[in-house]
């Protein structure tokens, strides 16, 4: 894990108040905002442009906005969307977080990067997070459109000759091998040389207009354990815990925590996660207090059954690590490995 060390201890700090002081069983992790549906891709993997066309025109205000995640009390945020950089406001809503001391994460496929960044400040507390998932054919065709790839090339190292922190995300199919996993992120990591990469195995949500090429738990396992063989996955400047990193091999298992990471969007706060639409509620309060958690989870609820996404999985090995000395030992040493790999 590749987690800067004044974020590594503001999280850590956050986490210790709500368990130990505030004593609280459910609380957020990361906020994953999407203050607009709106996109510029038709991502094959992606169902946020399905909404009809009065709900793509709009975009949510910045104090609804900055007032949800501030409600909510988490440390972080993720601003997604739909293509946040779309969003006329969007410098705004992230500038008052950052003035909040937030992390911002600000999601982008980064067609419009290299035009918006102006707008942007460096800060330690600030990231843009662009979406790569795969080399440049691979990459254009998961976004059906040519030329993308090489645009978030270019918008990466922009960025970074700018002095923004600038992260990946990287989704990946049952169409990948793990000699396509290892290819890009041995590309982000060692050429790009970007901040911090996420992965996360593709999910079968209901909106997402390709079912065909998602990921089973099985597959998901053996995908991982052999892209991480070699000593690459403490090579790479992976930003997760070590635990969801045995959890995608394989090597753990844990129950679901989708609370941990809830999404609000222009509906409200999605019920139980964004990846499935059992409701919204307009505070975050009530989504923790009123969701049957208890339902949701493989073996619970079919829709669950293939799913090992970050959303869900994350907040419970970050949770396990610190309720034990040995893990957090251990992701102390991995993030100091990272820094430095």
């Amino acid at each position: 894990m590749a987690m800067p060390l004044r974020q590594t201890i503001r999280v850590a700090t956050y986490l210790f108040e709500q368990k130990m002081i505030k004593r609280r069983d459910k609380f957020p992790l990361i906020v994953e905002l999407e203050p607009l549906f709106a996109c510029n891709l038709k991502c094959e993997g992606c169902g946020k442009i399905q909404h009809p066309a009065g709900v793509l025109k709009q975009r949510m205000p910045v104090a609804q906005a900055v007032g949800a995640v501030l409600e909510s009390g988490a440390p972080m945020v993720s601003i997604a969307g739909g293509e946040p950089l779309m969003h006329p406001q969007i410098d705004e809503i992230a500038r008052q977080l950052v003035q909040r001391k937030k992390y911002v994460f600000l999601c982008t496929n980064a067609m419009l990067l290299r035009k918006k960044m102006h707008l942007f400040t460096p800060s330690p507390y600030f990231a843009f997070a662009v979406h790569i998932d795969g080399l440049r054919e691979r990459h254009d065709e998961s976004v059906a459109k040519e030329g993308v790839f090489d645009e978030a090339v270019e918008a990466i190292k922009e960025a970074k000759r700018r002095g923004f922190r600038v992260t990946t995300n990287s989704t990946f199919f049952n169409t990948d091998t793990p000699q396509t996993v290892v290819d890009v992120l041995d590309f982000l990591n060692d050429e790009l040389e970007v901040d911090e990469m996420m992965i996360s195995p593709a999910y079968a949500y209901e909106k997402a207009p390709d079912q065909e090429h998602f990921l089973g738990v099985e597959q998901t396992r053996e995908l991982f354990r052999k892209a991480f063989a070699g000593g690459n996955r403490r090579r790479w400047r992976l930003n997760h815990s070590p635990l969801f990193l045995d959890f995608l091999e394989g090597k753990a298992d844990f129950p679901c925590t989708a609370w941990g990471i809830p999404n609000y969007s222009l509906f409200g706060w999605q019920r139980p996660c964004y990846l499935m639409s059992d409701g919204y509620v307009p505070t975050y309060r009530q989504l923790v207090k009123e969701t049957d958690w208890d339902k949701y989870g493989r073996g619970k609820d079919p829709r669950c059954d293939n799913c090992m996404a970050h959303c869900g999985y994350e907040p419970t090995a970050v949770l396990a690590t610190m309720g034990s000395l040995k893990e957090s030992l251990r992701a102390a040493r991995e993030t100091a490995a990272g820094s430095h790999g």
